[in-house]
């Protein structure tokens, strides 16, 4: 009779299974960062899909918090993720080891909202190097910014916080935040200490971040030692709330984190601003891509596509605090206010629309600034030796196998913090 009752529950839970089993033809896997969409848009485009294509689907939305983790689901575990939101740098490895599927941008009598992306999206998206692949055929930009110098401008004039040389002053020790980011601090600093060989043409913008060799690395490593002393902490997401505080003076961050802390700061009748220095640094993207392993192609490329409308775009950007690789009229309108900013060359995102735009040079620098910034690249073999260096200049001393346990724990503990107050920390954190 035991065994009865048992096969009789296996019969019925397998039923049951088989009842509840997820109808991929009609369901949208959506992975994406944290905090980084209008969570209200993801029922209307359910709607929206409905009415453009004759289907239902319904969207299953999840998050990721480091690049290297969702990857990792895709790359090693097969996870059958339709859309997902990955960094500049994870395209490329995506890309070279053929782990995404081309994007179709016939959408029927759909118009295609994809030609709303910016040119300099396009054209930033055309050196990530994909084993000859084009990522603008397998990737759509969706959003962007930059790396530089959050700093309070009772303490720090504008001057100052225009070059990374000011990091050695040593009256900022103890009020200077870095982001415990080594890729992009490492991409920033090899293009500005090598600033003089790229003016005179010795040396490329758009090489030096794939230069990942001991000499480079050496050169980096050499000028983060000359400020280290002053840094009171290598943050991943405090950084900002320290500066809205006063607790901290600067803070190398992105532009994104810099915006809400500015925004935050007013409130309190604390002033902070945002500069990029003038030898250079980075703009940094993210972008959707239809993974490899992905089961429903259709409705994944129309999710992408219903992203580029512009009152979409334009909802995202109010929603999370970043900017949008969505460019045109619509977008430069809404971003145009002639009462709090100065005209500057936008002309590089909106065309000559934008050459003389009043908008906010946190989100859109001037296109004298974006010349000098080059992007991440992914560095293959190297990255190992880059976190090493990383982890001699911020003076830690654990073995890797101690480094990748701790890291771990951490993560898992920070999610579920994330977890606990994303409701309260919305357009706080990206990366």
């Amino acid at each position: 009779m035991r065994k009865f009752f048992l096969s009789l529950a296996v019969i019925l839970s397998a039923g049951m299974c088989s009842l509840f089993a997820i109808d991929r033809e009609h369901t949208l896997k959506v992975y994406n960062w944290a905090d980084y969409i209008d969570e209200s848009l993801i029922a209307e485009f359910e709607q929206w899909y409905e009415e453009q294509t004759g289907e239902p689907v319904k969207i299953v939305y999840q998050l990721f918090d480091i690049n290297e983790i969702m990857l990792s689901k895709i790359e090693l575990g097969h996870e059958d993720f339709d859309v997902v939101c990955p960094s500049e740098y994870i395209i490329e490895r995506m890309l070279r080891s053929d782990l995404l599927l081309p994007i179709d941008r016939d959408f029927g009598d759909t118009p295609d909202y994809t030609v709303n992306v910016a040119p300099y999206m396009k054209q930033m998206f055309n050196l990530i190097q994909g084993s000859g692949k084009n990522a603008n055929d397998y990737a759509v930009p969706y959003m962007w910014g930059t790396v530089g110098m959050l700093y309070n401008t009772q303490y720090v004039t504008r001057e100052e916080a225009s070059t990374w040389y000011t990091l050695k002053d040593p009256k900022w020790a103890g009020k200077l935040f870095v982001k415990d980011a080594f890729r992009d601090v490492y991409t920033s600093l090899i293009i500005a200490l090598n600033r003089d060989a790229i003016d005179r043409g010795e040396k490329d913008i758009t090489q030096l971040p794939f230069d990942a060799s001991d000499e480079a690395i050496a050169q980096v490593e050499t000028f983060l030692n000359t400020f280290k002393d002053n840094v009171s902490g290598w943050e991943a997401d405090f950084g900002k709330e320290r500066m809205t505080q006063e607790k901290a003076w600067i803070n190398v961050s992105w532009s994104g984190d810099a915006q809400w802390a500015i925004d935050e700061a007013e409130e309190v009748g604390v002033s902070l601003d945002y500069a990029v220095p003038k030898e250079g640094s980075i703009v940094w993207f993210d972008g959707w891509v239809i993974p490899k392993y992905a089961k429903n192609v259709k409705a994944a490329r129309y999710f992408i596509n219903f992203m580029c409308m512009p009152e979409n775009a334009l909802r995202n950007m109010d929603e999370i605090g970043y900017v949008s690789a969505i460019g045109g009229p619509e977008i430069l309108a809404a971003q145009t206010d002639s009462t709090a900013f100065e005209p500057e060359d936008a002309s590089y995102f909106f065309g000559e629309a934008g050459r003389a735009a009043c908008i906010n040079p946190v989100m859109y620098p001037d296109a004298s600034i974006i010349a000098r910034c080059g992007m991440m690249h992914d560095n293959g073999d190297r990255t190992e030796n880059l976190l090493a260096m990383w982890s001699r200049v911020k003076g830690d001393s654990a073995t890797g196998m101690t480094y990748i346990i701790v890291v771990s724990v951490a993560f898992a503990l920070v999610l579920l913090y994330l977890i606990s107050v994303r409701k309260k920390n919305k357009k706080k954190h990206r990366r």
